[in-house]
């Protein structure tokens, strides 16, 4: 196992420092301390050709914007949140609105514009990075002040472990996920139209114009969201179903989950072998198509376009606050926040 620590650049005087994890097997993950953004994960095909299988801007400054929020921690709460308010404990909280009226990803500087605190450890069997960071009382209009820790691990087994851990000193909302853009082709040497997808979910929760769950929670069958035996991505964004036709011909639609930890979530490239299981203990899964990636930006050495990649956020379902059937994202005082998502790496032949 191997731990490589790189200053890339300076931002007002903080170094900016790429975090390198190598297991035994040549696996390889590379983030940053700038918004806990993964720019590399590399992994075998199945004839051994280790490659890319994620999106990461050419140019470091891209990120200082960030459009697409490629590869980076997103919090205090994933997705949106509409008009940018909600109600907790009988008052009105108001949140920055960072898309028309409403807040997405945690505001104008989510945790995707945070430096974080960062330090690199080493085990026999597994290497990783243990980012930290204090979100402060009113940030972004959020209450309270929460201590936040993220994980990243990489073991022999092919599988890196994001671990999220928080703690309030008073009740907030609080959802986090991870937003790598996934292309499992290698070195995007293809879109993603051809990847298989696989989803053990019985519902999703269709969308208003704003791309804002309604509040409806309706079952996949007979509907292009019905992955529960897996469907080839352009099956699905050929698709004229109003859902699909909204957000840009694609997904953009939280799912939510019937199994945790038992493989629920698999993403296949047939022509490389590439096989992606990720395993959450979260409520849901937001699976997004890159429908409307930018295409001013170069990323890894081609110019971005639609389908390049896919997103895979696992976390509580968009808009909680305002829906009292749904699950609730409310982290109280004092109490831990605490949630795990594997992303498990294999080729076809098993190996």
């Amino acid at each position: 196992m191997k731990l490589l620590q790189e200053q890339r650049t300076k931002i007002n005087g903080q170094p900016i420092i790429a975090f390198t994890l190598t297991n035994d097997h040549g696996m390889e993950v590379t983030c940053l301390n700038y918004g806990c953004i993964i720019t590399s994960i590399l992994v075998p095909d199945k004839n051994g050709n280790m490659e890319n299988v994620v999106l990461a801007f050419d140019n470091f400054s891209s990120y200082l914007t960030n459009r697409p929020y490629l590869g980076a921690v997103i919090g205090r709460v994933a997705g949106r949140i509409k008009n940018s308010s909600f109600q907790l404990n009988g008052k009105t909280y108001t949140l920055h609105a960072n898309e028309h009226k409403n807040h997405l990803h945690g505001g104008k500087k989510g945790f995707h514009h945070v430096i974080w605190q960062a330090t690199g450890f080493s085990k026999k069997e597994e290497v990783g990075v243990r980012f930290s960071h204090r979100s402060v009382d009113g940030e972004e209009g959020y209450p309270g002040n929460v201590d936040v820790q993220v994980t990243y691990t990489l073991n022999n087994q092919n599988e890196l472990i994001i671990s999220y851990h928080a703690v309030s000193d008073q009740d907030t909302p609080f959802t986090l996920t991870n937003h790598t853009y996934f292309n499992l082709s290698g070195n995007v040497k293809r879109d993603i139209l051809q990847h298989e997808l696989k989803i053990k979910s019985d519902r999703f929760l269709p969308l208003d114009h704003e791309f804002i769950p309604t509040g409806e929670i309706k079952d996949v069958a007979g509907t292009p969201f019905d992955l529960r035996r897996g469907k080839v991505l352009k099956e699905v964004i050929d698709s004229t179903d109003p859902q699909i036709v909204l957000v840009g011909q694609g997904y953009d639609h939280p799912f939510v989950l019937n199994a945790h930890h038992d493989e629920e979530i698999v993403l296949c490239d047939r022509e490389s072998g590439r096989i992606l299981i990720v395993e959450t203990d979260e409520v849901g899964v937001v699976v997004y198509t890159g429908n409307h990636l930018p295409h001013e930006e170069k990323m890894n050495g081609v110019p971005s376009r639609k389908y390049l990649g896919i997103c895979l956020e696992t976390q509580a379902l968009p808009n909680a606050v305002h829906y009292a059937h749904f699950p609730s994202c409310i982290l109280r005082a004092g109490e831990v926040y605490s949630s795990t998502t594997k992303y498990k790496f294999r080729v076809a032949d098993g190996k």
